[in-house]
């Protein structure tokens, strides 16, 4: 990682979106299209194609489940139910109710609440398993009231899903999941087939072929957000600890060979100390090959003059984690504007966010955490205004709205007002 002394904040995190070359968009394209017009038989060929298997059922079976919790031991399956009750905690103190306030008038104005009533969730296979995903999109899902959660994720070569995503998935009582990923799944989620019902939503994160099908039926149903690669940015001073500093920022690293590292300190010693251990850590890792090619092109270590510089440069990078580990962390908090998750000090490592905690580890990346929030139960509701307007409210008001009405070149909306005294 190379190391860099900075006089001001002019850094950035943010890269080009991956949008695809014209190919893949193309035949993303085509599998939509195949997916419209032949529904399951689509999705059947395109799993085969794809993920070398030959499915007989979309749907993950009760024998699969079974073999799922034997296959987990109970202490795993009591921590995944622990992690649950966390999250379901957090999300609960989100949950926003319908209301309405009343005018001496009789007029009533209010906004309604209402769950969407069915979402997807896609939760991506290959070189990983992945049940904090399921639990990070299905239970503010749940909260928030939304009747009908579907998952659907890629089997593996044995034609199932791994033990860890059906055990959280079942903890979670989720009644429809199926064994198909990547563009088909998309489709089958916005579209439906005669397995699959179409969704309102389609949250998850998946490779390329994964979001270019989300941009495309977006409009047809809505979809969460486009992801880019992993994201950490730690700040320090010289109390922090190289060693733990390190092993945070290589938990990122780990994810994807584009996933970005960075360190801002006000300590020079920190920094080598850091650059050092990172080079001795990503060694023993085994995905070292993907932690040292993420470290080794978008990892970095900036030295700021004073801590004021960093947390210029911090909100400047608007990264998806922040770690503050200063000697007051705390007192830092009013300054940070732009982040998606931030973690206060040593004992809270970012694993412990992306796992345990509570809070949702689905986040804003590429700098959008300037105009974004976490996933939340708001992204699984609706809102509708109401409006009940008095006869004492129209009388004192109608010649208004009417002059504005007429002032936009609308004489019908106009005349609709002045009808109702006739």
């Amino acid at each position: 990682m190379k190391i860099t002394r900075i006089t001001d904040e002019k850094v950035s995190l943010r890269r080009t979106i991956d949008t695809g070359t014209e190919q893949q968009r193309k035949d993303v394209q085509e599998i939509i299209g195949a997916v419209r017009q032949d529904g399951d038989q689509a999705l059947f060929a395109y799993t085969e194609k794809f993920d070398n298997v030959s499915l007989s059922t979309l749907a993950v079976t009760e024998e699969e489940y079974t073999a799922a919790y034997r296959e987990l031991d109970d202490e795993l399956i009591e921590i995944i139910r622990e992690a649950a009750i966390n999250i379901r905690t957090f999300h609960e103190k989100q949950k926003r109710e319908s209301w309405i306030s009343y005018d001496d008038d009789g007029t009533m104005l209010g906004q309604k609440m209402t769950a969407l009533d069915a979402v997807g969730v896609y939760v991506p296979g290959g070189t990983a398993a992945y049940p904090s995903s399921v639990l990070m999109n299905v239970i503010p899902a749940q909260v928030a009231g939304v009747k009908r959660i579907v998952i659907t994720s890629p089997p593996n070569e044995k034609g199932t899903l791994p033990a860890g995503v059906l055990v959280a998935a079942k903890e979670l009582g989720v009644a429809e999941i199926y064994k198909v990923g990547g563009a088909q799944a998309i489709a089958a989620l916005a579209y439906g087939t005669d397995t699959i019902a179409a969704v309102d939503k389609i949250m998850g994160p998946g490779n390329i072929y994964v979001a270019l099908a989300k941009r495309e039926v977006f409009g047809i149903v809505d979809i969460d957000m486009i992801a880019g690669p992993s994201e950490i940015v730690v700040l320090a001073d010289e109390t922090a600890r190289a060693n733990e500093i390190a092993a945070d920022l290589l938990s990122q690293a780990e994810h994807d060979k584009n996933s970005s590292s960075i360190l801002v300190t006000t300590s020079q010693q920190v920094a080598e100390q850091v650059q050092a251990e990172v080079e001795r850590q990503v060694a023993l890792l085994p995905r070292h090959e993907i932690a040292k090619a993420s470290v080794d092109t978008f990892g970095h270590i900036y030295v700021a003059d004073n801590l004021e510089i960093a947390l210029a440069v911090v909100n400047e990078l608007a990264p998806e984690h922040l770690e503050v580990i200063t000697e007051n962390p705390l007192a830092l908090l009013p300054s940070i504007k732009h982040a998606g998750a931030i973690f206060l000090g040593r004992y809270s490592s970012e694993p412990i966010g992306d796992y345990f905690a509570g809070p949702n580890h689905v986040l804003p990346t590429n700098g959008t955490a300037r105009f974004s929030s976490p996933l939340n139960v708001d992204d699984f509701m609706k809102k509708s205004s109401i409006i009940q307007y008095s006869q004492q409210s129209f009388e004192k008001n109608f010649a208004k709205v009417a002059k504005l009405a007429r002032l936009e070149g609308l004489e019908a909306h106009a005349r609709a007002l002045e009808e109702r005294l006739k």
